[in-house]
């Protein structure tokens, strides 16, 4: 089938086309769950990796930025819980509110 023939059928309204109806709304369906994949859900897979990676590597001295816009500097961490120094106060917050590392200090670098 050419490359005109395919077009004329996707886009064809439905009581003109040649028996194939369903085999286009298929494709059509198909591809824009395909659509739907590339655009949507694997970029956001890929931010979500790169924020666990993030969190993994996070390390005490480190100057982080919280989701709700504090910023600090880890001076403990537990398994799910760090606590930031900001200013002259210490708080604990859960490790996966840490939303960005700002710059991390001389020592805690990987060398």
């Amino acid at each position: 089938m050419s490359p005109h023939a395919t077009l004329a059928l996707l886009f064809a309204p439905s009581g003109q086309s040649a028996g194939g109806g369903l085999t286009v709304f298929l494709f059509q369906i198909a591809a824009l769950i395909g659509i739907f994949y590339f655009m949507l859900i694997r970029p956001q897979r890929r931010q979500q990796d790169k924020h666990r990676q993030l969190l993994a590597s996070l390390q005490r001295g480190d100057r982080v930025v919280t989701s709700g816009g504090i910023i600090g500097e880890v001076v403990h961490l537990k398994d799910d819980e760090v606590t930031v120094k900001s200013g002259e106060s210490r708080f604990i917050v859960l490790r996966a509110n840490i939303a960005n590392i700002v710059n991390r200090s001389v020592e805690a670098k990987p060398q």
